[in-house]
């Protein structure tokens, strides 16, 4: 049964290489967005994963967030995932995201997961490559 208010914590150190400029979604040499999108998904997946069955799996299926603040080259970001839901049939998990660096709130917002079984939704990904 997976618990509400299961949390987890990343932490990870601004690098060049998870700039906004590196990534390509933007100019400027501060954190990326898309690497704190990231950095939020893989707690969501890192907190949830106790609760899932040999066989199983999680994928993103929707996160809705806000960067608020620039962090810059080797300033320390943590993000956090936090389980808020699970629907009726237990498929669909939401969290609480958030995330920050050393001054304070960096980006927050949800996140939604699909429970899938694994060897089934990677034959179904791999059932585009047929002719």
């Amino acid at each position: 049964m997976i618990v509400i208010g299961t949390k987890c914590r990343l932490e990870q150190t601004v690098t060049a290489e998870l700039t906004a400029e590196a990534a390509g979604s933007g100019a400027l040499p501060v954190f990326g967005t898309p690497f704190m999108a990231a950095m939020m998904e893989n707690a969501a997946l890192t907190a949830l994963q106790p609760f899932l069955e040999e066989g199983q799996g999680s994928v993103g299926t929707r996160l809705d967030i806000s960067h608020d603040a620039p962090t810059p080259v080797g300033m320390t970001v943590t993000a956090e995932a936090e389980i808020t839901a699970v629907s009726e049939n237990g498929r669909m998990v939401d969290f609480r995201v958030s995330a920050w660096d050393e001054k304070g709130p960096v980006g927050k917002g949800t996140h939604t997961r699909a429970i899938i079984q694994n060897e089934k939704f990677l034959a179904k990904c791999n059932s585009k490559l047929d002719k």
